[in-house]
């Protein structure tokens, strides 16, 4: 078989590609170099990506709230009632860890546990179309009196023009509870 040149096209044998070029190819380490530190750099950025922490949800809560208190129009609202969820295991009827608002009064139905959520119940109407949804006060509320909220008050509720289902009653420097 002649000898071929480096520069000629590779030749097929039986329908298989001589492997002539690969082994040119992995004999000569500086080819190698740069194609080992492009694999490293994309080993690297996967691993990078696949680190990267997700928001956690009160992150998320909070950029809501900041993104509706920003942009939200005002409409009135009702209180509906205030609820601590805690574990739901079911005991003696009630959810253990719970307390309710009802007709004013707040009343506990057991301790409430660690990692507890406290959603704040409330409904208000646009252009003829009524919105009944709860928001997550866990954090807020330090800043307000829930002693004085009472179910049926009259609050302002701010919600997404484009969105009217994503509303607050409460953010971190405004708060529809009058």
């Amino acid at each position: 078989m002649p000898a071929r040149s480096r520069f000629q096209a590779p030749r097929f044998k039986m329908g298989l590609l001589r492997v002539s070029a690969v082994n040119d190819l992995l004999h000569n380490w500086r080819n190698l170099a740069p194609l080992a530190g492009l694999a490293l750099l994309a080993a690297t950025a996967f691993f990078l990506w696949m680190r990267q922490k997700q928001d956690d949800t009160d992150d998320l809560e909070r950029q809501r709230r900041a993104y509706v208190n920003r942009i939200g129009r005002i409409v009135e609202g009702r209180v509906l009632e205030i609820v601590d969820h805690g574990k739901t295991s079911v005991a003696g009827g009630a959810l253990q860890g719970q307390k309710t608002l009802s007709g004013g009064l707040l009343r506990q139905h057991d301790s409430l546990p660690r990692g507890s959520r406290k959603l704040l119940y409330y409904s208000y109407a646009i252009s003829g179309v009524s919105y009944e949804t709860a928001q997550d006060i866990t954090g807020l509320d330090e800043r307000i009196h829930l002693s004085r909220v009472a179910a049926g008050q009259i609050a302002s509720v701010k919600y997404d023009p484009s969105n009217p289902s994503n509303s607050i009653l409460l953010a971190d420097d405004w708060s529809g509870l009058h």
